[in-house]
């Protein structure tokens, strides 16, 4: 047997939850960067206090909760649903690094064996170790925990492979039709902060690469392409351009396509989809994810196929 788990963030489930959430991410050491974990530990509840109201307020906008959840469970249903009737002895399920489900209370609940295969998939198509290193190092302590000896097998990113970009062309090419004044397209990703990228991060490039290669098959579509960041949070330098300091500029009717993202999250449906419209310039349309949808679940499928 396969067992599938795709690695994300996670997304809270509730107001209630966002303080879970904040308390977690900022206790990372590969997000706020303190060596001393105690100090790192009182420094995270201050900044998660100061954060909380923020962030409950937001979520306020968008249901009182991310979309995270439910669209990364729907995509193991479907995936579930298809091994089934193809009599693959495969099973999909996700973990969060952030909020439930947690990863040792996934793993728990099943039963590995070392003739059993383990498959770790991070969902993000760039390397960063904000992400995939602290996403990785979290599910391989609860693996060496619980003692589990079924064979490891890691997913790399996956922004240069052929069917995962002929989706986001795709995509981009539907939603210009539905919204056919649209001259511009900006590329939109998740910050991260400068210190981080000079330590050696290999997100910006990958980044830079991954929106160089969509342009070249995408420029004939468009009068011009930007490649912006969104989502800083606190004074210090982050990646730049802003993407609400682009929208605030525009000069053309865009679509936004949130690069970094795999499954739509606060990020893609309050910030870009809400926060964003306040200062844009000119109307835009926001690209969905590629969330639960058959050409995705195509090219993971293809992608454990070739393991």
């Amino acid at each position: 047997m396969r067992l599938v788990l795709f690695l994300n963030m996670g997304g809270a489930s509730s107001l209630d939850e966002c303080e879970v959430f904040l308390k977690n991410m900022f206790n990372d050491p590969y997000i706020l960067g303190i060596k001393n974990s105690l100090l790192r530990k009182m420094v995270a509840f201050i900044i998660s206090k100061s954060r909380l109201k923020a962030m409950q307020e937001n979520y306020k906008h968008i249901g009182g909760k991310s979309p995270l959840n439910e669209l990364t469970l729907s995509l193991c249903e479907k995936l579930n649903l298809k091994c089934k009737e193809s009599k693959k002895e495969q099973i999909f399920d996700f973990v969060n690094l952030y909020v439930p489900p947690f990863a040792l209370a996934v793993l728990q609940k099943y039963q590995l064996t070392q003739n059993d295969e383990l498959v770790l998939f991070p969902l993000y198509p760039h390397h960063s170790k904000t992400t995939v290193t602290s996403s990785l190092e979290v599910l391989k302590t609860e693996i060496a925990k619980l003692e589990i000896k079924a064979k490891l097998k890691i997913i790399d990113v996956f922004y240069k492979d052929e069917l995962y970009n002929e989706m986001i062309i795709d995509d981009i090419l539907k939603t210009k039709q539905e919204f056919n004044e649209a001259k511009t397209l900006i590329f939109s990703a998740h910050s991260l902060p400068i210190s981080v990228i000079k330590k050696g991060d290999l997100y910006e490039k990958q980044v830079v690469e991954h929106t160089e290669l969509l342009k070249e098959k995408l420029k004939n579509h468009f009068d011009e392409f930007f490649l912006s960041y969104q989502s800083k949070l606190g004074p210090i330098k982050w990646l730049e351009p802003n993407t609400g300091d682009v929208l605030a500029n525009l000069k053309n009717k865009a679509l936004i396509y949130p690069i970094s993202f795999c499954i739509d999250c606060s990020e893609s449906v309050f910030e870009l989809e809400i926060e964003y419209r306040k200062v844009a310039k000119e109307d835009y349309k926001v690209i969905a994810c590629p969330n639960d949808s058959e050409a995705f679940m195509k090219f993971i499928l293809k992608i454990l196929e070739n393991l």
